[in-house]
């Protein structure tokens, strides 16, 4: 099971960093309209949008689920989501990394 998630997944910076980490631990996921086959296949996973309330608790439950300890955020809203959040997740194991333009 992968350990790190990529957020971002249709920007092309989500691509170049995950050729800059080992493989088969690198999942890429986004809330934007990603392609269906890519999903279906498990190379790519939807996430919950940053808007919604609950948006640290989703994210909290989908990185425990898929044993995530490593996820490297890349869109601003996501960022400004989840950084009141980073306590509990530290709590859990789960580090993020936030990466700028």
């Amino acid at each position: 099971m992968a350990s790190i998630l990529i957020t971002g997944a249709s920007m092309a910076k989500a691509y170049r960093l995950k050729n800059t980490l080992p493989a088969a631990e690198v999942l890429l996921g986004d809330y934007l309209d990603l392609p269906e086959v890519m999903i279906k296949s498990g190379q790519m996973i939807k996430l919950p949008n940053p808007q919604g309330e609950s948006y640290p608790h989703q994210m909290l439950a989908l990185c425990l689920d898929y044993g995530f300890d490593t996820v490297y955020v890349l869109h601003p809203d996501e960022m400004r989501a989840l950084a009141p959040s980073t306590q509990l997740f530290n709590e859990y194991g789960i580090n993020f990394q936030t990466i700028h333009d």
